[in-house]
């Protein structure tokens, strides 16, 4: 009798621990922002949040964070005519696109780190050729400062013009995981197929 109730336990405690749900952790560095209540000094800790932006699409819509409201996006940098990491980036980016194709709460948003050449019309071309929605997947163009800037500041990504680079640009190939809240979730290496199957677990984990 003992042992059959010791084997129930076990088996609540597999079925208990096998249900919990993992935490995603919240990236960048937290921000001390001082409050007054009642007159009394306080602080509080505020998360890193991707900041506002403004860019254009292929579609030459504005895209801006309440393009992303209430929805979880994976962002990354690439430029049209990267001869490196860019291609394997894009098709790998394809697999997690083909899989919440039809899930309106996920997004994606490619920015170009070379938006002298890469203007709407280019982007729209290179969107045209992976079949993908373009109210889906945004590809975006813009002021080269504000896209350096906010890989930097936001992404917490390398964006580098250098010309002794193939392509004459040095990015990550990183894709970013951002929640509804702009918190970036998750990091992953762009360039490893392996790595969107976790990508995938990860956003199923926001999406719950």
């Amino acid at each position: 009798m003992k042992h059959h109730i010791t084997l129930f336990l076990l088996l609540i405690s597999m079925c208990c621990t096998n249900s919990e749900v993992r935490e995603l952790p919240i990236y960048g560095r937290k921000e001390i922002k001082k409050i007054l209540i009642n007159e009394k000094i306080s602080y509080d800790t505020i998360d890193h949040k991707v900041k506002d932006f403004s860019f254009l699409n292929q579609d030459s819509l504005n895209v801006d964070n309440n393009t992303f409201k209430n929805s979880i996006y994976v962002a990354d940098f690439f430029f049209t005519t990267c001869p490196t990491i860019c291609p394997t980036m894009k098709n790998n980016m394809i697999q997690v696109y083909d899989y919440f194709e039809n899930d309106s709460n996920v997004k994606f948003l490619s920015h170009t780190i070379n938006p002298d050449y890469d203007d709407v019309k280019r982007l729209k071309m290179y969107s045209d050729n992976f079949g993908v929605s373009s109210d889906k997947w945004h590809f975006v163009t813009g002021n080269i400062d504000s896209i350096y800037s906010i890989a930097k500041k936001s992404y917490m990504v390398t964006t580098i013009i250098d010309q002794d680079e193939p392509g004459g640009f040095l990015h990550s190939g990183t894709f970013l995981l951002v929640d509804r809240k702009r918190r970036i979730r998750g990091v992953y290496d762009g360039t490893d197929k392996a790595e969107m199957n976790k990508l995938i677990d990860d956003i199923k984990i926001l999406l719950n």
